[in-house]
C-alpha cells in the first residue's frame, strides 16, 4: 500500500459519511482511491493536474473535492468524529488553547473572482498571507478553525472562535462549546478580551503586558502547557496543502482544514 493511501481503519471510519455510488445519472466511481488521491494532494501541495493515475482522473478527484466541500461533508465527518470522541472522554473540556498562526499564500491564489475582499487574504509582515485561528483542547487536539487576512489580530477572533466548534452530547439539551479555562499568550491580553471570558464563566490564563502591571494570579504552570497548541500548529503544517495556501477561495481552503487533521491523523 503506498503512504499516502488510506488505511483500512481509516476507510472504515468514513465510508458511513460518504454519498453511495449509485443516484442519479451515471453511477459514482469507487470512492475509495478518490480519498487516497485527495489525501495525496492534501500532502503533497502539489497541483491537481499532477495526482498519479493510480488515483483515477485528476478531474474527478478535484471536482469530488470541490463538491464534498460545498455540501459540508468534511464538517458533517469533523463533528460526528468530535461527538464520538467526547463520549469516549477523550476531550479535556477543563482548558482549551487558542492561538493564531500566518500562512503564507502563493500568488495562484490571487484573482478570485469578485475580488478577494471576503477570501481571508491579505498582507501581514511575512507578505501575502491568510492567518487561522485555532482552538486546542486540553490533551492538544483541534476543536476549531476559523480564518481571516494575515494582517488581522488574533484577539479580534477570540469571541467567534470560541462560539465556534460546538460538540453534541449524548443526551439531550444544547451541544457545549465552552471550555472552563481559556490559556493563549500575550496577544489575547485585552481588557475586552478578559472581560468577554469573565462575561461567560471562563477563567483566565494570559500572561500580562508590560505595560499592564504584574498578574498576582496568573499560573505559569499552567501556562506551560500552551505548548499543546504550538505542537498541533506543526502537526498541521505537514500537510503541504495546509502550510501553504493556493485555493483562491476561503471555503475551499478551509476544506483542506477539515478534511486534514481529524480524519487522517
Amino acid at each position: 500500500m503506498w503512504r499516502e493511501e488510506i488505511s483500512d481503519e481509516q476507510w472504515a471510519r468514513l465510508l458511513p459519511f460518504l454519498p453511495p455510488l449509485i443516484g442519479r445519472g451515471r453511477p459514482y466511481q469507487m470512492h475509495r482511491p478518490v480519498v487516497s488521491g485527495i489525501v495525496w494532494v492534501l500532502r503533497t501541495g502539489a497541483p491537481w493536474r499532477d495526482v498519479p493515475e493510480r488515483f483515477r482522473k485528476w478531474t474527478t478527484i478535484s471536482s469530488r473535492f470541490r463538491r464534498w466541500t460545498a455540501q459540508g461533508l468534511w464538517q458533517v465527518i469533523w463533528a460526528q468524529l468530535q461527538r464520538e470522541a467526547d463520549l469516549q472522554g477523550q476531550l479535556d473540556w477543563s482548558m482549551h488553547f487558542v492561538d493564531g498562526t500566518v500562512v503564507r499564500a502563493h500568488q495562484c491564489a490571487a484573482g478570485a473572482r469578485g475580488g478577494q475582499r471576503d477570501e481571508a487574504l491579505g498582507r501581514s509582515r511575512g507578505g501575502f498571507s491568510t492567518k487561522i485561528h485555532l482552538r486546542a483542547e486540553g490533551h492538544g487536539k483541534p476543536m476549531a478553525f476559523l480564518l481571516s487576512g494575515g494582517e488581522r489580530h488574533e484577539s479580534k477572533f477570540l469571541a467567534p472562535l470560541l462560539e465556534t466548534g460546538a460538540v453534541g452530547r449524548a443526551s439531550r439539551g444544547r451541544p457545549r462549546v465552552r471550555p472552563d479555562r481559556v490559556v493563549g499568550d500575550k496577544g489575547y491580553s485585552y481588557t475586552t478580551v478578559r472581560r468577554y471570558l469573565h462575561s461567560r464563566g471562563i477563567r483566565v490564563t494570559i500572561p500580562r503586558r508590560k505595560d499592564q502591571g504584574p498578574d498576582l494570579c496568573f499560573d505559569a504552570a499552567l501556562y506551560r502547557e500552551r505548548n499543546k497548541v504550538e505542537r498541533l500548529v506543526g502537526r498541521l503544517k505537514h500537510f503541504r496543502r495546509i502550510a501553504t495556501r493556493y485555493d483562491k477561495r476561503a471555503a475551499s481552503y478551509q476544506g483542506w482544514l477539515w478534511a486534514g487533521p481529524k480524519v487522517w491523523t
